[in-house]
């Protein structure tokens, strides 16, 4: 492919996450010049400041629990310590190791790095490090940052999960202010390494959005392992002496800690972009409005990723990249769905899910069959660790087709993999009743759960 000779490129893309990289990778395949602009380490908020270093540190944490079950099982497991600065340490070398891998990726594609902040000129201009560069088309995938809520006290001493994953030391008491994804995870992190957990949000439950048994059983859960909960409540004010915060409730308590997290969601990160400088609409969050192509309102303009604030997963953005690519360059005209998209919570706990909750699948259908399981993992018998594993089926009954699978308790992202595939596939309830059961496992639970809930 020839690029334009009244442009530089054919593709310049903003921003070199998951969502970005896939696209210029395939793009220049495709034979297309290609352009990524980056102001910070390629790899983007999963491999640099999120999912992964997080999923790192939630196995460091979980080696707590493991600790405190093997004396059922015969261990006698003297004294022992956790060194975090090695941890983080030992993060910081893997995820360098996988910025040199993104960059090596692009190169070898043909894909031309520069470093420096992004800022729309024009429908085809981008101005990085004073220069301005031109491409036929322009692709956003700058993805998500911390938002931080307006608290006096809390832009001056809270931080953000960027800066959670960098502590060299582990705080002592730890509030976190929020109740998703982000704010249970650290939960659990923080918690698992022994340090004293509050978690603040305004809720009745935590998770948001997630089915509403999951979300109690969460909440039974996570105070189970020792985090304290502070449901109902906000924050009004922090302050700061010497290195103790004092975070003060709505209700007048004050928490003392050495650390308090914001945890409360992340905003499209849009506010250096300059795009109210070439007419790009956007929601009331800032997040870049798309078409099924990801086609912005400007012709040459396209986003993916979390800065469209469609569904902020890194392997949607990744899907949303490669579609962009190949319709753009690969003469493959496409789109993905967003239906049914898995998901996974790394609490500890962890939660998993596909599909509807029950309350968003009665809404869209009716009447449902509701099956669900509440049982004492076979690990937990001698363990003496008191917790269950929770599973439900969201059944239309109409067509019997599954139309939700939701379960919360060890091994559940990996689970839901495979539910995945026949939630997609469109299967229905008497398809999960047909299959044989590996036993002994909690996944056979999923395919002998015969009675349905009373109400």
């Amino acid at each position: 492919m020839a690029t334009s000779h009244s442009y530089d490129y054919d593709l310049i893309v903003l921003g070199a996450g998951s969502g970005g990289v896939r696209a210029a990778r395939i793009s220049a395949t495709h034979g297309a010049k290609v352009c990524v602009v980056e102001a910070d380490r390629p790899g983007g908020t999963c491999v640099i400041r999120g999912c992964v270093p997080k999923k790192l540190l939630v196995y460091g944490a979980s080696f707590a629990a493991e600790k405190e079950d093997a004396a059922g099982f015969g261990w006698q497991v003297g004294d022992s310590y956790h060194d975090f600065a090695s941890l983080i340490a030992s993060k910081d070398a893997e995820i360098a190791r996988l910025e040199k891998i993104y960059r090596n990726l692009l190169a070898q594609a043909g894909a031309s790095l520069i470093e420096g902040y992004g800022r729309l000129k024009s429908a085809h201009e981008v101005e990085v490090a004073g220069k301005v560069i031109s491409a036929e088309r322009i692709l956003i995938a700058t993805g998500g940052t911390p938002q931080m809520i307006d608290v006096p006290g809390m832009n001056e001493f809270a931080i953000t999960s960027d800066e959670a994953l960098d502590l060299k030391t582990l705080p002592e008491t730890v509030v976190i202010y929020g109740s998703g994804y982000i704010a249970l995870e650290f939960a659990g992190i923080f918690n698992g390494f022994g340090a004293e957990t509050h978690l603040v949000y305004r809720g009745e439950l935590p998770l948001r959005g997630f089915d509403e048994d999951v979300r109690t059983h969460i909440a039974t859960a996570l105070e189970e392992r020792g985090i304290i909960l502070h449901s109902g409540h906000t924050i009004k004010s922090i302050t700061k002496t010497d290195n103790v915060c004092s975070v003060t409730l709505d209700n007048g308590e004050i928490i003392e800690c050495t650390q308090i997290m914001a945890a409360t969601g992340r905003v499209p990160n849009v506010s250096h972009l300059g795009l109210e400088h070439v007419g790009v609409a956007q929601q009331k969050n800032g997040a870049i409005i798309v078409d099924e192509h990801s086609a912005s309102s400007v012709e040459s303009i396209y986003a993916v990723g979390d800065v469209t604030d469609r569904i902020n997963l890194t392997p949607v953005a990744i899907a949303e990249g490669h579609a962009f690519a190949d319709s753009m360059f690969g003469q493959n005209i496409r789109t993905i769905s967003h239906d049914n998209v898995a998901s996974a919570v790394f609490s500890q706990p962890p939660i998993a899910s596909v599909g509807l909750s029950e309350q968003a699948a009665a809404q869209k259908y009716g009447t449902l069959d509701i099956y669900e399981s509440q049982f004492r993992a076979m690990k937990n018998t001698l363990s003496g660790r008191a917790e269950k594993t929770y599973m439900k089926l969201v059944v239309e009954a109409g067509t019997q087709i599954v139309r939700g699978v939701h379960m919360m308790g060890p091994d559940s992202a990996e689970i839901m993999q495979g539910m995945a595939i026949a939630v997609k596939m469109g299967a229905k309830k008497a398809d999960f009743d047909a299959v044989i059961g590996i036993h002994p496992t909690a996944a056979e639970e999923f395919v002998t759960m015969r009675t349905k809930r009373n109400s």
